[in-house]
């Protein structure tokens, strides 16, 4: 063969052996991911659905979104992090309902009174609790969160603002949202945003640690630094335009 028709061919052949080989490793990848003993842990396999309590991973957010993104999905996810029943859906008109329906009366460590509101509202609660509430109270308080106290989530009303009503229908009023006023520690202790936001030491602390990772896993996070309606509450949306303030 002559060197000019080899000079020729070396180039197909190296074509054709990058093919051979990107076609093994994305084999040898799926492989990874779906084989029973495969080493990667559940958190970092994006084929295996959200768990509440994995670890936070690059697949954790893409996660989530798949998780809320259909009812089934959801009730599946919030079972590894809550303590929650599903109901039928709720009814009152076409702009207030609840679609689909959860009793929540805990996510992970922490209870709260039971509390009527949509599944992706619930599934954010949890993963605010395993992944922002509870490092925060054991890095800043040395504690554990208990409880957690709320206002409301599902409420058939139209919004409010700082110069009064709004022909606009509030979040609430398809528990797309819930106002959270406080916690209580294991020690037995109270925090809540009226008392202790505009107080100095821990507490306070706490409470914009929590705020800011509050802005991690839900869509629009209000709070006092927002305006006077919100001294007293987060006020948390599973839907938003990513305000967090």
């Amino acid at each position: 063969m002559s060197e000019e028709l080899k000079n020729k061919r070396r180039p197909a052949l190296l074509r054709a052996a990058f093919r051979v080989l990107l076609v093994a490793l994305v084999f040898g990848v799926w492989l990874l991911f779906i084989y029973d003993d495969s080493p990667l842990s559940d958190a970092w396999n994006p084929l295996v659905p959200l768990n509440v309590k994995d670890e936070r991973t690059s697949f954790t957010k893409w996660k989530l979104q798949r998780a809320l993104s259909g009812s089934a999905a959801c009730l599946s996810a919030l079972e590894t992090g809550a303590s929650a029943k599903a109901l039928p859906d709720f009814e009152q008109s076409e702009m207030c309902h609840i679609r689909p329906q959860v009793v929540l009366s805990r996510v992970g460590s922490a209870a709260l009174d039971p509390v009527n509101t949509r599944c992706q509202t619930a599934l954010r609660m949890a993963m605010w609790e395993r992944h922002g509430i509870q490092p925060a109270a054991q890095r800043i308080l040395g504690a554990q969160v208990r409880r957690i106290s709320h206002f409301s989530s599902y409420n058939c009303r139209q919004m409010r603002t700082t110069r009064g009503g709004s022909i606009r229908m509030s979040t609430h009023a398809t528990a797309n949202s819930i106002d959270i006023s406080g916690f209580v520690l294991s020690d037995g202790s109270s925090i809540t945003l009226k008392q202790d936001w505009q107080s100095e030491g821990v507490k306070a602390q706490f409470l914009r640690e929590v705020r800011d990772s509050a802005c991690d896993w839900f869509r629009l996070t209000l709070g006092p630094d927002y305006n006077a309606l919100h001294a007293d509450h987060f006020h948390l949306q599973h839907a938003g335009w990513g305000l967090c303030r």
